[in-house]
């Protein structure tokens, strides 16, 4: 197989072939115009859901500033890294992109933080994790088709969904138990290489736009950030022996282009010698492979716990982050709280599709509306419920 990464898009004999797709669980007519896997990055870019990512976390509240990621501008970034490596290697690149783009749907306002909250509040009603809201948004929440709920996608792409992480564990979620009945997922084997791909270069974004937003807060300085974690040291090094006197913006948005590259061509090495050591003939062999084929070297992977370290304590703990997170967590449980016991206060269509209070059944629903709130949706909703002085 040519390895160049401008070679043409022929097929490698592991990739997801879209003449073959095990199809989806309604039965469409085909486009004549775009592959299944075309057809579900269009729907995905076309959902409620995705476009409500413009206004959501990744770390900082994103009404914050113009320049600070938010999931869109970051979902937009891994998509942009992954096509490169579905490219290079030779799989399909709209299945790559449309799993890249779909990855964090599922995210509620304010980050981690107002997940781990809602996880809380849902912690007697099945619980709540973001990768399985992005299954529920994709297979039931998203409303578009009079023939069915959710986006209809292919069986490819709900599987590199659900298998985000690799295989999934025990206790399977209730939400994939049910839909493997209309479809097996095969929930224990691994993804296609193609969502192998989408979720290495998840990790490659969101660790160079966290340097990039941390230092653009002023939550860090370079040097501190050089001091602690030395392969960055070394590429600020690299640029500034290059460009001596280029000014320090400059210096950065390098450095963050350099390490974004010094990461892919990593990751390049380390699949092609496991590729080459497997020599799989099939996308079958990649799922029943024992692990992840899409890696990076054992080198890098120490850089990179060491980068995540440093961030976690800098940025992610930082005294003005945790201020803004413990806001959001008191929010978020303010209008689970409310929302529960009062489900009359919910909007339309919502409240009419919710039960009693304190059920199983009204959590959830409730859940589902705070889950797919905005931060700014959030923030509104909270002043006209607990501010009197606020129009409802």
């Amino acid at each position: 197989m040519d390895s160049s990464p401008l070679s043409s898009p022929a097929r490698a004999p592991y990739a997801t072939d879209p003449n073959h797709s095990r199809g989806r669980a309604h039965p469409e007519a085909e486009s004549q115009t775009r592959s299944p896997f075309q057809r579900d990055r269009d729907r995905i870019i076309h959902a409620v859901a995705f476009r409500r990512l413009k206004q959501k976390t990744q770390v900082f509240v994103a009404h914050e500033g113009d320049h600070h990621r938010t999931r869109l501008t970051h979902s937009l970034e891994v998509a942009q890294i992954a096509r490169t490596l579905a490219r290079y290697f030779q799989v399909d690149e709209d299945l790559t992109e449309a799993l890249a783009l779909a990855h964090d749907l599922g995210h509620p306002p304010f980050g981690h933080a107002g997940e781990e909250e809602l996880a809380a509040c849902m912690a007697d009603f099945g619980g709540f994790d973001h990768n399985v809201q992005t299954f529920r948004i994709l297979t039931k929440l998203e409303a578009r088709y009079p023939e069915f709920d959710g986006l209809n996608l292919t069986w490819e792409t709900l599987e590199g969904i659900v298998k985000h992480n690799g295989p999934v564990g025990t206790p399977v979620p209730e939400s994939y138990q049910k839909y493997c009945a209309l479809q097996d997922l095969e929930l224990q084997t691994f993804a296609s290489l193609e969502a192998q791909i989408a979720a290495l270069s998840d990790d490659i974004a969101y660790n160079n736009h966290d340097i990039d937003d941390g230092l653009r807060a002023g939550l860090f300085s370079a040097d501190e950030l050089c001091q602690d974690v030395p392969f960055v040291a070394e590429t600020f090094k690299a640029v500034q022996d290059q460009y001596p006197g280029l000014d320090a913006e400059r210096v950065q948005f390098e450095v963050i282009r350099r390490l974004i590259g010094r990461m892919v061509s990593d990751c390049i090495q380390e699949t092609r010698t496991r590729l080459d050591d497997l020599a799989p003939t099939s996308v079958q062999q990649i799922r029943g492979h024992h692990e992840t084929l899409v890696a990076f070297s054992e080198d890098m992977r120490e850089d990179m716990a060491i980068l995540r370290a440093f961030l976690f304590d800098r940025m992610y703990r930082h005294t003005e982050i945790n201020r803004k997170m413990s806001q959001a967590r008191r929010m978020v449980r303010a209008l689970f709280d409310l929302f529960l016991d009062e489900p009359d206060v919910l909007p339309d269509p919502w409240r009419s599709k919710a039960e009693q209070p304190h059920t199983a059944h009204t959590a959830r629903l409730v859940c589902d509306y705070i889950a797919g709130m905005t931060d700014s949706y959030a923030l509104a909703e909270h002043r006209r419920l607990f501010n009197l002085d606020q129009s409802v």
